[in-house]
């Protein structure tokens, strides 16, 4: 019995306890309603090309993203007035705490919509 307890022990500590972030598949951009990448809901995710309004767990919300596009997207922003704000994402970029832009993120593009860099 010992043994069996001995080789149980050894193998639970080979066994992950939680399981790994899941991975942004190419061509995707993750967006996470908290930092670290993660938030109630998961991801919300984003494929170029074009424009594709927030879905609300990001809207005005999104405190990380993870981009696997292959090309450079845009968050936008939409201000008051009608004016809009860009920032870039470009491939492979990535932020766990992306509060510069967390309450301004309301959609992504491939384009920067003739908005100003923000």
């Amino acid at each position: 019995m010992r043994q069996l307890l001995v080789v149980a022990a050894a193998f639970a500590a080979l066994v992950p306890t939680a399981a790994p972030a899941a991975a942004v598949p190419p061509g995707q951009v993750y967006f996470w309603p908290e930092p670290g990448q993660m938030g109630a809901g998961g991801a919300w995710a984003y494929s170029p090309p074009g424009y594709r309004e927030a879905d609300p767990r990001v809207k005005r919300h999104a405190y990380s993203f993870d981009s696997h596009a292959a090309v450079s997207v845009y968050a936008i922003s939409y201000q008051s007035g009608g004016s809009c704000l860009y920032r870039e994402i470009r491939p492979d970029d990535y932020d766990n705490d992306w509060t510069a832009w967390a309450t301004k993120f309301d959609g992504v593009s491939d384009t920067t919509m003739g908005c100003e860099q923000g």
